[in-house]
């Protein structure tokens, strides 16, 4: 993995950003990081009030932020957004699939159904509504980035017991990433990459692990550098994933 960039090199000036989730968060943290060097942040969450105080940040680091309140499931609302940056920037060159929900913690096979499909519509059909809204403008950028966020528990040899919806949701993000970066690496300059941030000290990891001390975890904020650094025109992998925890760049493995 590269070293972090210096913020102040401003290295994604004049460069356009999409961030789900960017709220709270990792996606909060991202959205500040992409500010920091230079870029113009498109920030979407469900929280007015959340995006406003976010937008003040993003101003006082000398940046630009365009708010978009909105539920990701909301799917014409995407199909719009799409059509709005094209009427405004006319590409979009990164792409931040940040937004998700833990789901149920339950047994595949005792998952409420009405849970379940929440948990599909936010984690993965959002994602894939959302590629079908900004496909064009990726392509149209001279360096479309895309970045999903995939999770430890979509990777693991053995998988863990009642986490199987959410590893369900996450390798499904991680499949649609690859099936997305083969799609586009012969026809644009367009490069896709997951990203595990390992434990995190975020809301969602709290109320997976309540009895845990968040003071023994990392924070968006350490994490925000290293996904931000595969967002720019310089970075070439693409269809692997980024791992926080051991800060290297992997590859998927086929069965054994």
């Amino acid at each position: 993995m590269s070293e972090t960039s210096s913020p102040a090199e401003k290295k994604l000036a004049g460069r356009t950003a999409l961030v789900t989730g960017a709220s709270r968060g990792i996606g909060r943290a991202v959205a500040l990081e992409l500010a920091r060097r230079g870029a113009h942040v498109i920030a979407m969450a469900r929280t007015q009030g959340a995006l406003e105080e976010l937008d003040d940040e993003i101003r006082a680091l000398g940046g630009e932020a365009t708010l978009v309140p909105c539920d990701i499931t909301d799917f014409p609302a995407l199909d719009r957004l799409g059509a709005a940056i094209y009427e405004r920037w006319g590409k979009l060159d990164i792409f931040v699939a940040n937004a998700g929900i833990l789901g149920p913690l339950t047994p595949v096979s005792h998952c409420d159904p009405d849970k379940w499909d929440k948990l599909i519509a936010v984690n993965v059909t959002a994602n894939y509504r959302l590629l079908r809204s900004l496909d064009p403008l990726l392509r149209a950028s001279d360096a479309g980035r895309v970045v999903f966020l995939s999770s430890g528990a979509a990777q693991r040899a053995e998988y863990k017991a009642f986490w199987g919806p959410y590893a369900i949701s996450k390798a499904a993000i991680d499949a649609m990433m690859r099936s997305y970066a083969a799609d586009v690496a012969n026809v644009s300059n367009v490069k896709a990459m997951s990203v595990n941030p390992g434990p995190m000290r975020t809301r969602m990891r709290a109320a997976a692990m309540p009895g845990e001390d968040p003071m023994t975890l990392r924070t968006p904020e350490e994490f925000a550098p290293k996904l931000v650094d595969l967002c720019g025109p310089d970075w070439t992998e693409t269809a692997k994933i980024y791992d926080f925890p051991t800060d290297k760049v992997l590859a998927f493995q086929g069965p054994a």
